[in-house]
């Protein structure tokens, strides 16, 4: 299985971003998909999470409210979509996908990974 993370770039406060995270491989509808960031200096923390058949999403408390994951199995892509951003914001996000939706906010329940793309709010 292979993930490529796309869609970042830089924004204003306020503004918005969709990610995109296509993922290769057949069974690709059986995986949870969790997205990840890592800032400067700092470790790579939960961003948002969805099971495999979409009818379960998880998010954590910094983005609740301003993010929405989503996933279109027929097109092998999960979605991030960002409004209302904010400096803390930037970071490199990550896709990772998981054979168990367990504790899906833990990244060490993921088995693989994307190279990550860049998300930068500055005015």
């Amino acid at each position: 299985v292979q993930l490529q993370a796309s869609g970042g770039g830089l924004v204003r406060p306020g503004g918005s971003l969709r990610l995109s995270c296509a993922v290769s491989g057949r069974t690709f509808s059986r995986y949870a998909v969790g997205w990840f960031r890592q800032a400067p200096g700092k470790e790579r923390e939960f961003v948002a999470a969805i099971s495999w058949t979409g009818g379960s999403t998880y998010y954590a408390d910094s983005v609740k409210g301003r993010f929405t994951i989503s996933r279109v199995n027929a097109k092998n892509t999960v979605y991030l979509l960002m409004n209302s951003l904010k400096p803390e914001d930037t970071a490199v996000y990550f896709c990772a996908a998981a054979q168990v939706a367990e504790r899906l906010t833990d990244e060490a329940r993921y088995d693989y990974w994307g190279q990550g793309t860049q998300v930068t709010v500055s005015s």
